[in-house]
């Protein structure tokens, strides 16, 4: 396989997506270094870095745990050096962690205000900006280095920002760090990519952020674990710069049918935030 001993950095991978697409590669024999906060269990969500990296490497990886707050550079630089220590490099950044807030602009408090934009936006730069020495290191061996973020296509659109503008600008710069960093980085050879889903996923953070719900109008996590597969699969000196979507993503590799991933199969599905909802024929169908 391609991504055999290739060195993987997650943040926010003890559960959700960032796990998914873990523990995709580790079936392919990846070095997957989970950088998460969650050391310890939380009183509502399952999955800590410890129990995260079991399941790593009973999918047929190698792991790593480490404890990261993508506030705080010193737990970053630490978990790079003990990567490279480990693993002996790394070829693939994933900047995943995430904090979210739908609220409007009387609604949202400064301190939640201050911690997406330093999870978020300035997590992602930092994370990248530290990385960036070991993955041209990576491009210069030949070893196809990618940065995948987990964020939605850039848009100026009022409706994608109206009542929830905080939330939207943080997510928004991850995309900003694709754009610019796409371009900057694209004479060493490293890709510089984001990833978005089509569809509401279905998370242990969602059924909390929800309330329940049994995942009613959500895909699985695969899709985006498969769709971030195919995309690191690409070569990095010719495909970056791109904001993809995991249908279309799946679709151009040649699965059709996506029903697979569907919590609740013939579900309406419900569009993530950020999807232009006429573009796309998943969000259109009527229950039959």
């Amino acid at each position: 396989s391609s991504f055999r001993g290739k060195t993987v950095i997650i943040s926010g991978a003890s559960r959700g997506i960032g796990k998914a697409i873990g523990l995709r590669l580790a079936k392919d024999g990846a070095n997957i270094v989970i950088a998460a906060k969650s050391a310890t269990p939380h009183p509502k969500l399952p999955g800590t870095i410890y129990t995260a990296a079991a399941e790593m490497e009973k999918a047929g990886g190698k792991a790593l745990a480490c404890i990261v707050d993508v506030r705080d550079e010193a737990s970053i630089k630490k978990c790079v050096e003990d990567t490279v220590a480990k693993f002996g490099g790394i070829d693939i950044l994933i900047n995943n962690a995430s904090a979210i807030s739908l609220t409007n602009v009387a609604d949202t408090d400064m301190k939640r205000y201050d911690l997406m934009h330093s999870i978020n936006t300035r997590g992602t730069y930092l994370f990248t900006k530290l990385c960036l020495p070991h993955l041209r290191e990576s491009a210069s061996r030949g070893r196809n280095p990618h940065i995948l973020n987990n964020s939605p296509p850039l848009s100026m659109e009022p409706r994608f920002f109206s009542g929830t503008v905080a939330y939207t600008m943080a997510k928004m710069g991850m995309s900003m760090c694709v754009l610019g960093m796409a371009d900057e980085f694209k004479e060493d050879g490293i890709a510089v990519n984001a990833l978005w889903p089509v569809t509401m996923i279905w998370t242990s953070a969602a059924d909390f952020l929800m309330m329940g719900g049994e995942g009613k109008g959500c895909r699985k996590v695969d899709i985006m674990s498969d769709a971030a597969h195919c995309i690191l699969s690409k070569d990095s000196t010719k495909y970056t710069g791109n904001f993809a979507i995991d249908e279309e993503v799946l679709r151009a590799d040649g699965v059709m049918d996506l029903s697979k991933y569907e919590v609740n199969p013939g579900d309406i599905l419900l569009p993530d935030l950020f999807i232009d909802t006429a573009k796309y024929e998943c969000l259109n169908r009527s229950k039959i």
